[in-house]
């Protein structure tokens, strides 16, 4: 019985797989160039949507403690007279 086992080592597969570098200099340089614009305009926009999300989830809080303090303010004042009770002493242990 013969079996063929397929390497992904071989020949054929490592120069379609492996990333090449043009050899062109001015090349070289306009693809690192282009790389390194994608990363500034990601890292700019990554830190533009974190500071997005941190200022709406501020904002969120300190409205929804505005409606809390609104909700729990009575509407009406009740006016009384209080009177403290002291606590009641334990008879002491013979």
């Amino acid at each position: 019985m013969y079996a063929r086992s397929f390497r992904f080592d071989s020949p054929h597969l490592q120069g379609l797989l492996s990333p090449r570098k043009p050899r062109t200099p001015l090349l070289r340089l306009l693809l690192g160039v282009t790389g390194l614009l994608v990363l500034a305009v990601l890292v700019f926009f990554g830190l533009f949507i974190g500071a997005a999300m941190l200022a709406a989830g501020v904002a969120w809080r300190l409205l929804a403690r505005r409606r809390a303090q609104a909700k729990a303010a009575p509407h009406q004042v009740v006016d009384a007279e209080y009177r403290v009770l002291r606590k009641a002493e334990l008879p002491t242990p013979r």
